[in-house]
């Protein structure tokens, strides 16, 4: 997964929330957006100048997710969102650690790391469920024992420091309208592959390789839900990365077989939308 393109309200607070209490770091200045990430890779692109916060009841983006290193580095950043006071929602998925926060805009986002050691969870019709290292069953949805995590850091440890270079964009998680529709285009246009589908809930979650998710799907804002106003602020676009161009291509000519509205952008990536108005692009990451 590659940089998600968010639209705001008032870039200098945006930029404030991203650098400071998320902890990226500004890349790029233009006329119209900011590119915050990590080392020089591009996560978050910010772009001024909406009118309204994240409406609900609409499709879009439900959160971002960017992954770290080690358990030591999700402790660094949630002992800052609780020195700032910033609100948050560390929560124990038992085969990740994640932490759940808002933007000032009302954009969501997701921060975690792996922990497979600890167990694995699933999805079912039944709905989400866990189980621990030793099999016994755990909901995956608990809060994280704040002081058993903090005891990852070290006494010299800056909780300040930025989102260490190691960190990427682990997934897209978005708010559809029809999660059948949607389904089908993220895996048999893009290409992804099923790894937990609850019809119940109205969650989907697709990934490439053995990962276990990259997109997320949820009807949460409502069957049916329509886009949101292009003046309000949410998601304008999220970047899937491909290997090669022969992957590209491959998408490409998919997404002219089934009359989805892709059009080739300076020859390396591709821009479409799917059935819910979510807008991607794929790009080449050679």
């Amino acid at each position: 997964m590659g940089s998600v393109h968010l639209s705001v309200s008032l870039l200098n607070r945006s930029i404030e929330f991203y650098k400071d209490v998320v902890g990226l770091q500004v890349l790029k200045v233009t006329e119209d957006h900011v590119s915050l990430g990590v080392g020089e890779r591009e996560l978050v692109v910010l772009y001024p100048g909406s009118d309204s916060p994240v409406p609900s009841g609409r499709t879009g983006l439900y959160h971002l997710a960017l992954v770290l290193p080690s358990l030591r580095e999700l402790a660094r950043v949630i002992k800052r969102f609780v020195r700032i006071g910033y609100r948050n929602s560390p929560t124990d998925h038992v085969m990740t650690k994640s932490d759940y926060l808002w933007d000032p805009d009302g954009n969501g986002l997701e921060i975690y790391a792996e922990t497979p050691e600890d167990g694995t969870w699933f999805m079912s019709d039944e709905g989400f469920g866990a189980r621990d290292a030793s099999g016994r069953p755990r909901s995956g949805r608990d809060p994280i024992h704040l002081a058993r995590l903090f005891q990852e850091l070290e006494p010299d440890d800056d909780i300040d420091e930025p989102l260490p270079a190691e960190t990427k964009m682990g997934h897209v998680h978005l708010h559809v309208g029809n999660l059948e529709e949607v389904l089908e285009f993220y895996r048999d246009t893009i290409g992804f592959e099923l790894t937990g589908l609850s019809r119940r809930l109205g969650v989907a979650f697709l990934a490439a390789g053995d990962y276990h998710h990259h997109i997320a799907i949820n009807t949460w804002a409502g069957k049916n839900a329509p886009p949101h106003p292009a003046s309000s602020c949410g998601l304008r676009h999220f970047t899937i990365e491909v290997p090669d161009a022969k992957g590209l291509l491959e998408i490409s000519q998919r997404l002219e077989s089934t009359q989805s509205p892709a059009r080739t952008l300076s020859g390396d990536a591709l821009a479409t939308v799917d059935p819910s108005g979510n807008r991607l692009r794929v790009v080449c990451r050679s």
